[in-house]
């Protein structure tokens, strides 16, 4: 069974962000670069569905600039055994050509399954492993918690949560695009002999110009501005039918949420 993962490089959760001088985008000088949190589950999930089948391939495919190659690397420790990166370098992709490329290069490789992220922590705009799955014309789950392969490798049931705790069961057949959020598994550490295979693994490079053929971007972005700072809140004194009287008239006249 051959397996594709799609994998982004993102900044750290933690990581504070500033914006470039002239707001044309933000300072990458001091960010600490991961693997998109989500990714790491859709990594595991390939895994384990991989081990599940009695064998395969995991691939990992990436659409980045060359300091994507360390979060590959880590993919690779994690145990998947080959990886592709899109070289995006002198090319600015919005959410549409980024799926693009990654759709065409995947139809390279006539993956049986392709597994990613839920979304993206930097952007969160949910869009590209969509995207990419309807450029290939495939069925897609979104968001996926539990997976299980049918004997005949043809067909997987997923698992997802909808709205009021209630699970939704889906049979999927295969090639298919599954978005993976926290399921029940979590994302495992790269052993030492892992680490050191991961170096010699390889990392086949397509160039995104190439994957492009001509196709331009749909959205501009540009005025990035951090979110205005969050106003003080009122603290309100006294005993507690005042308080309660002073609360409710601020909820009407100045919060209008009654």
């Amino acid at each position: 069974m051959k397996i594709g993962v799609l994998l982004k490089q993102t900044p750290d959760t933690e990581t504070k962000i500033k914006i470039k001088p002239d707001a044309s985008g933000i300072d990458e000088a001091d960010i600490k670069w991961v693997i998109n949190p989500y990714d790491e589950y859709a990594v595991e999930e390939a895994l384990r569905l991989k081990e599940a089948a009695g064998g395969g391939e995991v691939v990992i495919v990436t659409a980045g600039v060359p300091r994507a190659v360390e979060s590959m690397r880590q993919a690779l420790a994690m145990g998947a055994d080959r990886a592709i990166r899109i070289d995006t370098e002198g090319v600015t992709l919005d959410n549409y050509l980024a799926a693009v490329c990654l759709a065409r290069a995947a139809a390279k490789e006539n993956f049986d399954l392709i597994f990613a992220g839920k979304q993206a922590v930097d952007d969160d705009c949910v869009q590209v492993a969509h995207g990419v799955a309807a450029l290939l014309d495939w069925p897609c789950v979104w968001p996926a918690e539990h997976y299980e392969l049918s004997g005949d490798k043809k067909v997987l049931t997923v698992t997802r949560p909808v709205a009021g705790g209630i699970k939704e069961i889906i049979e999927m057949t295969l090639p298919g695009m599954v978005c993976c959020d926290k399921g029940e598994h979590d994302p495992r550490y790269a052993s030492l002999p892992g680490i050191m295979k991961a170096k010699s693994k390889p990392i086949a490079e397509l160039k995104a110009k190439d994957l492009l053929g001509g196709e331009t971007a749909r959205v501009q972005f540009s005025n990035f501005s951090p979110p205005p700072d969050r106003k003080a809140g009122n603290i309100l004194k006294g005993e507690l039918e005042e308080v309660c009287a002073e609360l409710v008239k601020l909820l009407r006249e100045e919060a209008k949420v009654i």
